[in-house]
């Protein structure tokens, strides 16, 4: 499992054409669609329209990859903090049923959270 506390992991930039996106496609559910990618200094976190796949990259040559799957049925609560003038960072919080309790991801300038909370929302409301 990915360590969510460490702070490393947790500044993540949004990211286009991203290198995760073949990492994780073979791993989408049929009808499954990627919605945001965002990179660490070496790990990422792929938003689909049905979970969360976080992608810790390990070893000193990045050739082995742990995959972390957090489904949307299982988010409990969500909470959302916008960046501000003198704040880069928004901030996307899920509560997770079953044990793992609460994920913050911190999301540089440039995420689109109305878009994930819009995906998010509809994903655990319905």
């Amino acid at each position: 499992m990915i360590d969510f506390e460490n702070p490393s992991f947790l500044k993540l930039r949004p990211v286009q054409d991203s290198k995760l996106e073949p990492l994780v496609q073979p791993m989408l559910i049929a009808g499954e669609e990627i919605v945001q990618t965002f990179q660490g200094m070496r790990d990422g976190v792929v938003f689909t329209d049905r979970r969360v796949i976080a992608v810790n990259v390990q070893g000193l040559t990045g050739m082995k990859k742990a995959f972390t799957v957090l489904p949307y049925s299982r988010v409990q609560a969500f909470a959302v903090e916008s960046a501000g003038l003198g704040d880069l960072d928004g901030e996307l919080q899920l509560w997770f049923s079953g044990g793992l309790g609460p994920v913050k991801f911190e999301l540089l300038a440039g995420s689109d959270l109305a878009l994930l909370s819009r995906v998010i929302g509809s994903a655990i409301s319905g």
